[in-house]
């Protein structure tokens, strides 16, 4: 039980190591959050999709991922356009900011946001590296005890998008005013632009 509960711990150690940077996906939901726009289907998004890689991971998949290298690099080059074609939005959002709204949310936004969520989630290259690849490797290293340290893993990744996006509204009084979310949209515009240029070079 003890070096079932050393494992668990471990894991969700390593796995919020991985996520808690600042990234694309990071800053997405944040600002899903702050908006109060469809939050749980985006936070359910990471979290299950997190879960799913580190069980390929854990699986041994992770080899197969490495052995092919063009497909992580046609990964890179779409998903490095799409960052920096939503940075660029983002950056449009800075000349023209907007207070905070805590509106009902339509269906054409639901969709959006979960489009978005899906690309920004699957179409990282560094996600499989990361968390399949190297979570994998780490689990391996557990022996008997892999799935408790994947498991671990995965948790850290649900309480951190759950905190990230639940926990956003919290700056709702600060991000009231438009001069806020112009700061807010820049640090977007700059994280999604950077990473999506370097996603193209490293392809």
């Amino acid at each position: 039980m003890t070096d079932a509960l050393t494992t668990a711990i471990a894991g969700f150690g390593t796995g919020l190591s991985l996520i808690v940077a600042i990234g694309a996906q990071n800053a997405f939901v944040l600002r899903q959050g702050i908006r109060r726009d469809a939050v749980l289907a985006v936070v359910g998004i990471c979290a299950l999709s997190d879960a799913l890689l580190i069980a390929l991971g854990v699986g041994g998949v992770g080899a197969i991922v490495v052995a092919w290298p063009a497909a992580l690099t046609a990964v890179g080059l779409i998903g490095g356009c799409f960052l920096i074609v939503y940075g660029v939005l983002a950056g449009r959002r800075v000349l023209k900011p907007s207070a905070l709204r805590a509106a009902t949310v339509s269906p054409g936004s639901w969709r959006r946001a979960v489009l978005t969520c899906l690309a920004l989630t699957w179409l990282n290259p560094h996600v499989y590296l990361d968390t399949v690849f190297l979570l994998g490797s780490l689990a391996a290293d557990r022996g008997s005890l892999r799935w408790t340290f994947g498991l671990g893993a995965a948790l850290a990744s649900l309480c951190w998008f759950a905190a990230l996006g639940f926990g956003a509204r919290l700056l709702g009084r600060f991000l009231a005013r438009p001069a806020s979310w112009r700061v807010l949209d820049g640090l977007v515009a700059t994280t999604m632009i950077a990473m999506g240029a370097t996603l193209i070079a490293g392809a």
